[in-house]
Order: structure tokens, then sequence, then C-alpha cells
């Protein structure tokens, strides 16, 4: 019953819960950072790319450079399509996770590799926009995106998916399964949980980020206490998942609100409704984004293609394909995802200036609790 899927890195939303570090961490520097720092997703007072008619036909026969992440699967069909209504080829760069994508397009600031890119998530957003990274630009589908997505007004990065990583168990293994991100430290489940390190994993972030929104100052008492209960640390998901999990040589793992959709999609033989649950106050909401890098030769074709990204017809696609849900409120979800999807109306997160302040501090004294 293993199953192959692409699961996406997920992201600030006004529209749910916010558990930011002023609220949970008020007494310490750590926590709180420069707080008189300006804001990343202030504006800037860059211009705005405009997109003229002239510039629209003028495009055709142009190729452009889409840089990704190792783990972005393709729609089948989506870039031919786009070929077809625009005449610009698309050519798919593929760095390696979020991180490396992200230093590498810092790196290149104003001379980049590509034209767009497409997957940087809020935990690594700050560090673009503070350098530049991006040409503003308002697609035309903007006024049909979530607006508690658009967390950059001025539109250097615009959001095409969400999702929140979540941690999930086996329904069938536990009497009483854990119910609450704090049940990871009773006895009841030594041995049970795998997590990922944050350094080196997309969801291991996502759940650190998750245990310091939620415990704020304890967040440390709370992985010491993991630590004793036998947490078992993976540098990535796949081996957390599939060596630990799938195996149920541990039963509970840091995942994504969609894996039990993808449990049951994948699973062989069919099931009449998913083997996996998730808890759902332990879920950290992600956003990813994409952006016109700044230098591009190719303006134009590159805001056709943010324009497409975030289109209906796009949008209806990744669910499905990378297992994420769309930032355009008009795309139709698919009907598995209706029967089975839990929805997580009060999804923790960070803002994006304070993980930018303090991601190195954070995961060096997460290095030096769990793994030292």
């Amino acid at each position: 019953m293993k199953f192959i899927y692409n699961l996406l890195k997920i992201t600030v939303l006004a529209s749910v819960i916010v558990f930011s570090l002023a609220s949970c961490s008020n007494d310490s520097d750590e926590a709180t950072g420069d707080q008189n720092n300006q804001s990343c997703l202030d504006d800037s007072g860059l211009s705005e790319f405009a997109l003229t008619d002239e510039a629209k036909n003028s495009v055709r026969g142009e190729s452009i450079d889409l840089v990704v992440y190792d783990a972005f699967l393709a729609p089948e069909g989506a870039f031919e399509r786009f070929k077809d209504e625009t005449g610009i080829t698309v050519n798919i760069l593929t760095t390696a996770d979020t991180g490396t994508m992200v230093s590498q397009a810092v790196l290149t600031s104003g001379n980049p590799v590509g034209d767009v890119m497409f997957g940087i998530d809020n935990t690594f957003l700050c560090k673009a926009l503070n350098n530049d990274v991006f040409l503003p630009y308002i697609p035309s589908t903007w006024d049909e995106l979530s607006d508690s997505l658009k967390l950059d007004k001025i539109g250097r990065v615009t959001p095409v998916d969400y999702g929140d990583i979540c941690l999930n168990y086996w329904k069938g293994h536990f009497e009483a399964p854990p119910s609450t991100i704090a049940d990871l430290t009773d006895s009841r489940f030594s041995s049970e949980f795998v997590t990922q390190n944050p350094e080196t994993s997309a969801p291991g972030m996502g759940f650190l980020l998750s245990s310091i929104a939620v415990f704020g100052d304890d967040w440390e008492n709370f992985w010491t206490e993991l630590r004793a209960n036998d947490v078992a640390i993976r540098s990535g998901w796949s081996e957390a998942y599939y060596e630990d999990f799938y195996s149920k040589e541990r039963n509970i793992v840091t995942s994504y609100a969609t894996s039990p959709v993808a449990e049951y999609i994948f699973a062989d033989p069919p099931v009449e409704s998913p083997p996996t649950a998730i808890i759902p106050d332990s879920c950290f909401r992600s956003v990813e984004f994409t952006g016109i890098l700044r230098g591009t030769n190719s303006p134009a074709a590159s805001a056709l293609l943010v324009d497409f990204l975030t289109s209906v017809y796009f949008q209806e696609l990744i669910p499905e394909t990378n297992f994420v849900l769309p930032a355009n409120e008009n795309a139709e979800l698919p009907e598995v995802f209706n029967l089975f999807l839990e929805e997580i109306p009060n999804a923790v997160t960070i803002s994006p200036d304070l993980i930018d302040t303090n991601r190195n501090i954070w995961t060096e004294r997460w290095t030096e609790l769990v793994l030292r």
C-alpha cells in the first residue's frame, strides 16, 4: 500500500489564530527579536511592473525558466497548455530544497539564474524580500486570491498555495490516540513519535515553529521532555514517513494535513476511509509563493506565467499533484479532498520577520537540547 506523492512545504494568515512570539514569549529577548526593525513586508516603495497589451503580444516565441525546489511536480500538460495560449515555452530549473533555492536567489539577486521562482514559503520569505530578489507585479488574478494569503501587498511575491504541517498517527494503533501536541510527552506515547531535523527538513522546521508558538517560553522544556520520551529524529520527511511511520516502527509522525487524503488515494488495496488521522492543534500553516526574479530579461513573459500559476485552471490541478490547497478562491477542490480533508481553522504560525530574526537561534538551541 506504499504510495509516492509530493507534498509541498507549507506558511502567516490573518484569518487564522496567530500565535506571534510577542504574545507567546513576552519576557524572552530571543523570542521577540528586535521589534524596532522594519518589517520585510512593509511597502518598500519599489515600482511595480505593469503588463501592457503591447507587451503581451510581443512575447510569443520567448522561452523562460521557472526555478522550483526538488519536490515540485509539474501537473501533466499544464505548461504545454500555457505555451499554446501564450506562445511562451517554460523550462523547469530544479534546485535542491527551499532553503537552497532561496539562498541561490539571494546570491544572484539582480542577475538571476531563472526568470520566475515558485515555492518560496513564509519561513524563508523575509530572507528573499530583504535582499531585493523579486520584481513587484500585481497579477490579473490578484482579486481572486485569498486576502489572508497576500502577505506582501505590493506583489513582490504572489500566493499560489497553502497547507498545514501536522502530526499524523495510525488510527488503528491506539485505543486512546493522542489528541494534543502536549500528549507527545506522555509516557503512553514513549518511543512512538518520529519527527524531522528542522535544519534539514521543512516539516521539521514547521513542527519546531509550532511548538514555539504553542508553548512560548516553555518550548525548550517541551523538547527536553520529548527527548526523555524517546523521540526519534530523521533528516527528512521521506525517511521519517516511509522508514519509521509507514513500517509502523513509530506510529506518530510529523507530516501534512493532506497526508491522510494521499493515504486514501494511493491505498492498495483500496480502503473506505484514510487509515491515518491528524492532531489539529499541532498544525503549522504554510503558504507558498511565486515571484518574478529581479533582473530577468523577460519580465512580460514572466508576468504571464505568474498569472497562469494563479489561474483557476492551474490552481485546480495542484491539490492532487502536490497535495496543497489553492490560493485562488474560485478554484474547486477535488471531491476526495471535500470528503476526507480535515479543516484546520486555528492553525498556528509565526510572523516571517520573527522567523527570519530567530531561525538560527532556535535551531541551534534545538540542536543542543535534542541531539547533543
